[in-house]
């Protein structure tokens, strides 16, 4: 679990943020791109396709290396142990307890495991058009 608390470098960070921000984009122009070209709808949709499975694959890793390192650690336990009171305590015990409990990592593995199996069909699908033609 050593390499679970290794801090990421900021320029991977910002690349997943930066990806995520491209493949959202990518899906939102779709509906103009309608109007113009399906070859372009395409690009758009596999960009998009592709950047939500790098984010979210990501996304998830990140979130499940948070939750069992709070669990491994009993930070929950630390922090009732801990000396400091007040606010400041309760502020620690919800970031620890939410990051243990939170549903978020599940759905970023759904939409991860959706996005593949998306652009598995789709590559099918168009390769199927491409030898049917």
């Amino acid at each position: 679990m050593e390499e679970a608390m290794y801090q990421q470098p900021s320029s991977l960070k910002w690349f997943f943020f930066v990806i995520g921000i491209v493949a959202t984009l990518a899906y939102r122009i779709i509906i103009i791109l309608n109007f113009y070209n399906p070859l372009w709808v395409k690009i758009s949709w596999y960009i998009g396709t592709i950047g939500f499975i790098f984010y979210f694959g990501y996304l998830y890793n990140l979130q499940s290396k948070r939750a069992d390192l709070a669990k491994q650690y009993n930070l929950l336990g630390v922090v009732k142990g801990m000396k400091i009171k007040g606010k400041q305590k309760e502020a620690l015990r919800y970031i620890i307890k939410s990051n243990m409990t939170s549903k978020a990592k599940y759905n970023s593995a759904i939409i991860f495991i959706l996005s593949v199996l998306a652009l598995i069909v789709g590559i099918i699908l168009d390769f199927s058009i491409i030898i049917l033609k």
